[in-house]
């Protein structure tokens, strides 16, 4: 590929429904979407990427059942947990002071954690109980993070749903139909394929 975006966002996004789906409650999803974070990863190094930002919760995702709650968090440490053993640069970045920030990722979001291996290593942000409202308030807790310049969402909606509001302000957003259990690679090297079509400008 010609142009391959440096930093993307990515929203897995459809847990809830493809745990209905498959004849599950609805906090049965989360589970599903831990090893397809770590495939998407892989591929996105194979391709070149410098850096991923993954939305695990947002502070507005705690207003839903107690059950759900926990197995999303639950899913977020497991998650965190998976991807360091990738070689990547980790940082976790979210509410630390809320009740609904999990103890366990606190060492993450204190600084960055690397793999310790050099080549090829990329860096991924989790956002973990992170809100818009909150980073704003907070002089921007985000601003270690920089543009994204593409946004992938999975579950067919296309809205940001308060992800990292500055950062996302020039980034192109490709809308995938299909649920994130079912991540496959070829919708991320689609969603790649899309990207070199378009016109970035960046407002200029």
């Amino acid at each position: 590929m010609k142009r391959i975006p440096k930093h993307i966002g990515i929203i897995p996004d459809g847990n809830r429904r493809w745990a209905e789906q498959n004849g599950l409650k609805k906090e049965g999803g989360y589970a599903y979407g831990l090893e397809p974070g770590v495939r998407l990863l892989r591929a996105a190094q194979d391709q070149g990427i410098q850096e991923i930002t993954y939305y695990g919760f947002t502070v507005d995702n705690c207003k839903r059942p107690k059950e759900q709650v926990t197995a999303f968090s639950k899913a977020c440490v497991e998650a965190v947990k998976m991807i360091e053993r990738e070689n990547v640069k980790l940082y976790v970045i979210g509410n630390t002071s809320s009740p609904s920030f999990p103890m366990e990722l606190l060492p993450y979001a204190e600084r960055e954690h690397s793999s310790g291996f050099e080549k090829g290593i990329i860096k991924v942000n989790f956002l973990v109980n992170y809100g818009w409202e909150w980073d704003m308030k907070n002089g921007w807790a985000s601003n270690e993070i920089p543009r994204i310049d593409m946004v992938i969402r999975w579950g067919g909606m296309c809205r940001l749903s308060g992800f990292l509001p500055i950062q996302t302000v020039y980034s192109d957003f490709y809308s995938i139909k299909e649920l994130w259990p079912d991540f496959q690679e070829k919708q991320f090297l689609d969603a790649l394929e899309w990207y070199q079509k378009q016109d970035i400008t960046l407002g200029g």
